[in-house]
């Protein structure tokens, strides 16, 4: 029997936004009365079957830093069926447990005719306020019938997170880790359990983060991948919450979008299922939920969305309406005219400047976010998208400015940014046009407006990589005045030390030229 297919015709697939794409699809719902396309709103109503909440038990725990990461963390995590009163508990060294905080559901279903069953979803979130800076807490997280706080579920359900550290004094040495492309499997796995040895205070994730869309083209979900439709399965993200919990639970996980993350079942951006899942500080521009940005000791790390400016992908092309990038420059401004803030680190999915013979460089990013990196003299730029690990020589203007080889230190105010390519999470590995080893220059390509490649000449890869790592960044921060630096080392799982390079700066000087105001952080973070 043929499997009925729902979803926009294959001559009109390719051709349509992530918008029009829902929009389709809602209409065509709605005139067949079936009303079981997309329901992605709270569907916690009267007349809803709760659990017996001693019989369920809460997974897929998974933090992130709130508007404020030296005084908040949101708590997440997910239930199989409706419980009730679900909430969060908190304990500080000095004390019993606080009160329960509520937690907020966040209901999803997912169906589409022939395709997809009905399926059910429930993620809990919620917030710790008013904490202290670089402080550790005990938490716990449960529902009416089901208290860990109280013994029930055994110490394993209860676990700890540290605030981000105070600003105007430096912190001590402290470690955040990265990487992109991660999806569920063994090897993932294996990626969490080298990050957690690695200590890190935050983890950042450069999209494409569980694969529940495998296809990743931005289309509507179908049958028939090869016509015109991209595959999904929403029991994929169970199995990644449950997958991450070892680490996450005591590790802000801090994501952003990829392709695969952009999912035309939920709501017209394709970022429904993302908002239900996910709890993203905020402070970024309107209907741009992966685009925040927070400062951790001397660091301030900016969260972007290449989807809105990806030309070989151009599902969400534009989407933003250029608020994305006019946010990003505000943004970059007000950290650069912070005394306390020495290094700045974005991360985003879409590659300014790689290699491999899949996706190599994205033209939109170059046009509109590299003369922004150059112009606020970005330390680091962190990308997924190519499964590979590749790193640049310091670049302004996408030439070489200084050549920044294995165990060489920069100084990003005058030599220009380092970007990293760290798309090793996880999922299989793709391949360079020549060997990792090769030094020289070769031809590579990247993308333009309209899908095109255009090939280039490449004297900027420095080191390359083909097989699965992840980022660890050592970051010393220091007195005005005296060298700071930021060392980024690059991981096999097993700990090999396939890279390192180090980014150094005089803390504080480099600021007059933007001002230098520690005051209220306009984005709240």
């Amino acid at each position: 029997m043929e499997i009925p297919r729902v979803g926009v015709p294959d001559a009109l697939a390719s051709h349509l936004t992530m918008a029009e794409q829902h929009e389709y699809l809602s209409r065509r719902s709605m005139l067949k009365g079936t009303g079981a396309l997309l329901a992605a709103g709270p569907l916690l109503l009267q007349g809803t079957a709760y659990a017996d909440g001693d019989k369920v038990v809460p997974a897929g725990r998974h933090l992130a830093f709130g508007r404020n990461p030296r005084t908040s963390m949101r708590v997440a995590w997910q239930v199989p069926a409706p419980v009730r009163k679900p909430f969060l508990r908190i304990a500080d060294g000095h004390g019993g447990w606080s009160h329960r905080i509520p937690a907020e559901v966040r209901a999803l279903h997912s169906e589409v005719a022939g395709v997809i069953a009905p399926y059910d979803q429930y993620y809990l979130h919620a917030e710790a306020d008013h904490l202290w800076p670089g402080h550790t807490y005990r938490y716990a997280v449960g529902h009416e019938g089901f208290d860990p706080a109280s013994g029930d579920g055994g110490p394993a359900a209860i676990s700890t997170f540290t605030t981000a550290p105070a600003r105007g004094v430096p912190a001590g040495k402290f470690t955040f880790t990265a990487f992109g492309d991660q999806g569920v499997s063994t090897t993932a796995l294996a990626q969490d359990g080298a990050v957690a040895g690695q200590n890190p205070r935050f983890h950042l994730l450069a999209g494409d983060i569980a694969y529940a869309d495998p296809s990743g083209a931005g289309k509507p979900p179908g049958s028939k991948p090869d016509a015109g439709h991209d595959l999904f399965d929403p029991k994929v993200w169970d199995a990644y919450y449950r997958q991450i919990e070892g680490v996450a639970a005591s590790v802000p996980w801090m994501v952003t979008t990829g392709n695969h993350d952009m999912e035309a079942l939920y709501s017209p951006d394709g970022y429904g299922g993302q908002l239900k899942r996910w709890d993203f500080p905020g402070g970024g521009p309107h209907d741009c939920p992966s685009v925040y940005s927070f400062i951790y000791g001397n660091v301030g790390v900016i969260s972007l969305d290449a989807n809105d400016v990806s030309y070989e992908i151009p599902a969400n092309l534009g989407y933003s309406h250029g608020s994305q990038t006019a946010w990003f420059k505000r943004r970059l401004r007000y950290l650069r005219s912070q005394p306390d803030v020495d290094f700045v680190v974005v991360f985003f999915h879409h590659c300014a400047y790689s290699t491999t013979n899949q996706h190599a460089s994205e033209g939109g990013v170059r046009e509109q976010w590299v003369p922004l990196f150059d112009e606020f003299r970005v330390d680091l730029v962190i990308n997924g998208h190519n499964h590979i690990y590749e790193r640049t020589d310091a670049l302004r203007g996408g030439k070489v400015i200084r050549e920044v080889r294995i165990g060489d230190t920069a100084e990003p105010d005058r030599d220009g940014t380092v970007y990293a390519t760290c798309g090793g999470g996880g999922k299989s590995l793709y391949s360079f046009p020549v060997p990792d080893t090769f030094a020289g220059e070769f031809e590579s390509y990247h993308w333009v407006k309209g899908g095109e490649k255009v090939t280039e000449t490449v004297s900027w890869s420095r080191v390359r990589y083909t097989g699965y790592s992840f980022l660890a960044i050592d970051v010393e921060p220091a007195w005005p005045g005296r060298r700071t630096t930021l060392t980024v080392r690059t991981l096999r799982n097993d700990g090999a030390e396939i890279d390192r390079f180090t980014l150094r700066r005089t803390a504080g000087l480099h600021r007059s030229r933007h001002g230098s105001v520690l005051g209220a952080d306009p984005g709240d973070v």
